[in-house]
Formats: C-alpha cells, structure tokens, sequence
C-alpha cells in the first residue's frame, strides 16, 4: 500500500530565540518561536508522515501543554514520529518539502537539512528534496515576520 501526506506549518521569528532548520543551526538575528524549538521544516515533515500514516498530527503527538516537549529538539520529535510509522508496518519512499521564507538566504543550509532529514527517517538523502522560495515581500513571511513550511510526504507499507 502506498499513502500521500502532507503538512504545513508557520512560526513568528521573534529576538532572543536560535534559528533552527531542518535541524541546521543558522546564524540570524532573530529566531522561531514556540514550545519545542520551532523547526518549521522539520515540524512540516512530521505532519506529513503522520497524515501519510493515519496517525493525526504533532500536536496529537507532542501537545505543547506538555512540559516534557518544552524547548524539544524537532530532531528527536521526528525520530519518535518514524518508530511510530515504522510500528505500522510504513516506510518513507520520498519526501519533498518547500521553506518559505524572506529572509535569511537559505541554499548553502540545504545539504545539511537533507542530511539531517534521511538520518532521522532512515532513508537515502536522494528520498529528501527541500526547496526554500520567498513571497517576494508580501505578506507576515515577505516582511519577515515569520518562517512557514510545507511538505509532501510519500510512504508505502513493508
């Protein structure tokens, strides 16, 4: 059996907060807010593959009610979401996910992103493509207000 998900997910940048993408640490001066550490790419990923799966959503998952997920690496969230996946007897055949956001310039943080991605889910780095674009200074993400994601997500049963 074969399953399609997807996922999306926006952040407010705010002072005083790291920048973290893909679970790449990037140098800015401003930072994502929220209860984990607010990897809106990673965040994305998660929701696809649990929609790809049936299994709901992270905040299903890791509600940020929960002071066990309080500053959580996105990382180790996406690590629990695929030995969820993987209890349901589903693999990831690819992911492809799309960063929006105006600023910072994101293309030399990509590899590393894709790296990080196909170690956390266990697959090949060729099954990970991540795309960063703008909104061309329109809306909250074109005034730098925010960072969103979206992801789809392919998977199969094993």
């Amino acid at each position: 059996m074969i399953r399609v998900g997807q996922g999306y997910d926006a952040h407010q940048l705010v002072p005083n907060r790291k920048l973290i993408l893909g679970g790449v640490l990037i140098d800015f001066h401003l930072g994502l807010k929220g209860h984990s550490d607010a990897d809106v790419l990673i965040h994305a990923i998660m929701d696809a593959i649990l929609g790809a799966s049936g299994m709901g959503d992270i905040g299903h998952h890791f509600p940020d009610s929960d002071l066990t997920f309080k500053n959580a690496k996105s990382r180790d969230l996406l690590t629990d979401v695929i030995r969820l996946v993987e209890s349901k007897k589903f693999k990831i055949i690819n992911i492809d996910a799309t960063i929006i956001c105006q600023s910072p310039k994101l293309s030399e943080f990509i590899p590393k992103m894709i790296e990080n991605i196909s170690v956390n889910c266990k697959c090949e780095s060729s099954q990970v493509n991540i795309k960063a674009t703008t909104t061309e200074m329109m809306g909250f993400i074109g005034r730098s207000e925010g960072i969103a994601a979206q992801c789809s997500c392919l998977i199969e049963s094993f």
